[in-house]
């Protein structure tokens, strides 16, 4: 077992990954450093050949509750750091590992935008998915513009997008975005079961398979990708994004 100390965890067993956001503390809500580890861990269980299988979740009470709006605004070349976030769903969708997101809780904006990039998904009953962007001034960053609609279907996404309401685990399956909801105790092992099932199959015949069902999707993903980070450029330094982002930073606890 393998264990990685950072705002990302990460331990194999058996031919199976499992890395886990790791700042419970923000409900694993997304800062640069958390961007940085999450990429390394990935790119370090995808080079591992005893890794056949990726097990994507979060430590506490959520997935991921999105960016970490009570963080100070970003400073420095917008385009790198939208870019280096793009890179987890590259990451994830380049793995030759499949991935399985477990996920719980809240996984809102980068959060269900992760969830998106894995190849199965699975839901504890208590998940709630949402893609807030566009209500806070905000554009989505992760390829949600091209695998959104591919799940659910143009309109569904046009109202997940332009409303951004939450939606519940049970929801959530019924639209397209999760395999399977599970209760929360059997969530982390149905996860691990697939995994391992997985693991079983030949490595060679998993990869091409993955690789297969993803061709068609990801011969777009690139030109969707360089358009969010377009219209992220122009939204991110608006005024209604700065009024709403000082709102949220004002408000105490962490109300989420």
């Amino acid at each position: 077992m393998t264990s990685v100390p950072s705002t990302v965890e990460l331990a194999v067993d058996g031919g199976v990954a499992v890395v886990r956001l790791n700042r419970p503390q923000r409900l694993n809500a997304v800062v640069p450093e958390l961007v940085d580890d999450l990429l390394a861990v990935l790119r370090t269980a995808g080079a591992d050949p005893e890794v056949r299988a990726v097990v994507l979740t979060g430590r506490g009470r959520a997935f991921c509750a999105g960016h970490d709006l009570k963080e100070p605004p970003a400073q420095g070349d917008s385009r790198a750091r939208l870019e280096r976030l793009q890179d987890v769903t590259r990451c994830l969708r380049g793995l030759r590992q499949p991935v399985i997101a477990a996920v719980h809780g809240y996984a809102i904006g980068a959060g269900a935008e992760f969830a998106l990039g894995c190849d199965l998904v699975l839901a504890a009953e208590d998940a709630v998915f949402a893609f807030p962007e566009a209500g806070l001034g905000l554009s989505v960053t992760g390829a949600a513009s091209r695998l959104l609609p591919l799940l659910v279907g143009p309109l569904k996404a046009k109202q997940l997008l332009l409303l951004g309401e939450r939606i519940d685990a049970e929801t959530a399956a019924k639209l397209g975005l999760v395999n399977e909801v599970l209760p929360g105790d059997e969530l982390l092992e149905q996860a691990l079961t697939w995994a391992r099932k997985v693991a079983e199959h030949p490595v060679s015949s998993v990869a091409l398979a993955k690789r297969a069902l993803d061709q068609g999707i990801d011969s777009s993903l690139e030109t969707a990708l360089e358009l969010e980070i377009s219209h992220a450029l122009v939204t991110e330094h608006s005024a209604e994004v700065a009024e709403s982002s000082a709102r949220f930073r004002s408000r105490s606890g962490a109300d989420r």
